[in-house]
Protein backbone atom coordinates (compact mmCIF):
# COMPACT_ATOMS: atom_id res chain seq x y z
CA UNK A 1 0.00 0.00 0.00
CA UNK A 2 1.48 3.77 -0.89
CA UNK A 3 2.41 5.75 2.10
CA UNK A 4 0.69 9.00 1.17
CA UNK A 5 3.28 11.20 3.73
CA UNK A 6 6.54 9.34 2.15
CA UNK A 7 5.31 10.22 -1.27
CA UNK A 8 4.59 13.93 -0.49
CA UNK A 9 7.29 14.23 1.33
CA UNK A 10 9.74 12.62 -0.88
CA UNK A 11 8.25 15.30 -3.72
CA UNK A 12 8.18 18.18 -1.43
CA UNK A 13 11.81 17.18 -0.68
CA UNK A 14 12.88 16.36 -4.75
CA UNK A 15 11.11 20.16 -5.40
CA UNK A 16 12.95 22.22 -2.81
CA UNK A 17 16.58 20.37 -4.49
CA UNK A 18 15.50 21.35 -8.31
CA UNK A 19 15.25 24.69 -6.58
CA UNK A 20 18.35 24.82 -4.85
CA UNK A 21 16.06 26.11 -1.95
CA UNK A 22 17.63 23.10 0.97
CA UNK A 23 19.91 25.80 2.18
CA UNK A 24 17.19 28.02 3.17
CA UNK A 25 14.96 25.20 4.56
CA UNK A 26 16.10 24.55 8.30
CA UNK A 27 14.29 23.73 11.07
CA UNK A 28 13.91 27.15 12.38
CA UNK A 29 13.24 28.72 9.14
CA UNK A 30 10.22 26.13 8.10
CA UNK A 31 8.88 26.29 11.43
CA UNK A 32 7.94 29.98 10.78
CA UNK A 33 6.87 29.86 7.31
CA UNK A 34 4.40 27.57 8.95
CA UNK A 35 3.15 30.16 11.60
CA UNK A 36 3.04 32.75 8.52
CA UNK A 37 0.47 30.14 6.73
CA UNK A 38 -1.06 29.28 9.53
CA UNK A 39 -1.60 33.40 10.12
CA UNK A 40 -2.91 33.50 6.73
CA UNK A 41 -5.24 30.49 7.59
CA UNK A 42 -6.72 32.25 10.66
CA UNK A 43 -7.14 35.49 8.24
CA UNK A 44 -9.81 33.56 6.18
CA UNK A 45 -12.05 32.85 9.39
CA UNK A 46 -11.43 36.51 11.48
CA UNK A 47 -14.65 38.35 12.49
CA UNK A 48 -16.61 35.10 11.18
CA UNK A 49 -19.71 33.76 13.44
CA UNK A 50 -19.31 30.25 14.88
CA UNK A 51 -21.81 28.86 12.20
CA UNK A 52 -20.33 31.01 9.01
CA UNK A 53 -17.19 29.14 10.33
CA UNK A 54 -18.76 25.99 9.39
CA UNK A 55 -20.18 26.41 6.15
CA UNK A 56 -17.81 28.78 4.67
CA UNK A 57 -18.17 27.54 1.16
CA UNK A 58 -22.08 28.34 1.89
CA UNK A 59 -21.22 31.72 2.90
CA UNK A 60 -18.29 32.83 0.97
CA UNK A 61 -18.33 30.98 -2.08
CA UNK A 62 -16.28 28.33 -3.27
CA UNK A 63 -13.25 30.67 -4.54
CA UNK A 64 -12.80 31.56 -0.68
CA UNK A 65 -13.23 28.00 -0.13
CA UNK A 66 -10.34 27.29 -2.67
CA UNK A 67 -8.24 29.69 -1.01
CA UNK A 68 -8.35 28.29 2.46
CA UNK A 69 -7.69 24.91 0.90
CA UNK A 70 -4.18 26.14 -0.47
CA UNK A 71 -3.37 27.57 2.77
CA UNK A 72 -3.85 24.46 4.71
CA UNK A 73 -2.24 22.73 1.57
CA UNK A 74 0.53 25.39 2.07
CA UNK A 75 0.97 24.51 5.89
CA UNK A 76 0.84 20.74 5.76
CA UNK A 77 4.07 21.36 2.74
CA UNK A 78 5.70 23.31 5.54
CA UNK A 79 5.18 20.43 8.46
CA UNK A 80 6.58 17.61 5.95
CA UNK A 81 9.60 19.55 5.06
CA UNK A 82 10.11 20.00 8.89
CA UNK A 83 9.58 16.82 9.76
CA UNK A 84 11.63 15.46 6.73
CA UNK A 85 14.68 17.71 7.84
CA UNK A 86 14.49 16.24 11.56
CA UNK A 87 13.30 12.79 10.56
CA UNK A 88 10.26 12.36 12.26
CA UNK A 89 7.44 9.84 11.44
CA UNK A 90 4.90 11.95 11.78
CA UNK A 91 2.23 9.41 11.66
CA UNK A 92 3.84 7.19 14.46
CA UNK A 93 4.32 10.73 16.40
CA UNK A 94 0.18 11.57 15.75
CA UNK A 95 -0.22 8.01 16.70
CA UNK A 96 1.53 8.44 20.26
CA UNK A 97 -0.10 11.30 20.85
CA UNK A 98 -3.70 10.42 20.44
CA UNK A 99 -2.89 7.20 22.50
CA UNK A 100 -1.11 10.02 25.41
CA UNK A 101 -4.41 12.54 24.60
CA UNK A 102 -6.80 9.12 25.36
CA UNK A 103 -5.10 8.48 28.64
CA UNK A 104 -5.35 12.52 29.57
CA UNK A 105 -8.92 13.06 27.99
CA UNK A 106 -10.52 9.88 28.97
CA UNK A 107 -14.15 10.38 27.98
CA UNK A 108 -16.31 9.67 30.39
CA UNK A 109 -14.23 12.20 32.10
CA UNK A 110 -14.34 15.14 29.58
CA UNK A 111 -16.88 14.84 27.43
CA UNK A 112 -18.55 18.04 26.40
CA UNK A 113 -15.81 19.90 28.50
CA UNK A 114 -13.21 21.91 26.92
CA UNK A 115 -10.98 22.08 29.60
CA UNK A 116 -7.42 21.45 29.74
CA UNK A 117 -6.30 17.99 31.49
CA UNK A 118 -4.50 19.16 34.15
CA UNK A 119 -7.98 20.79 34.95
CA UNK A 120 -9.33 17.04 36.09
Amino acid sequence: MPNVVEDLSRKLREFAIARDWVQFQSPKNLSMALVVEAAELVEHFQWLTEEESLAIREAKGAQKHQEIAYEMADILAYLLRIADQLDVDLVRALEEKMAINEKRYPADKVKGSARKYSDY
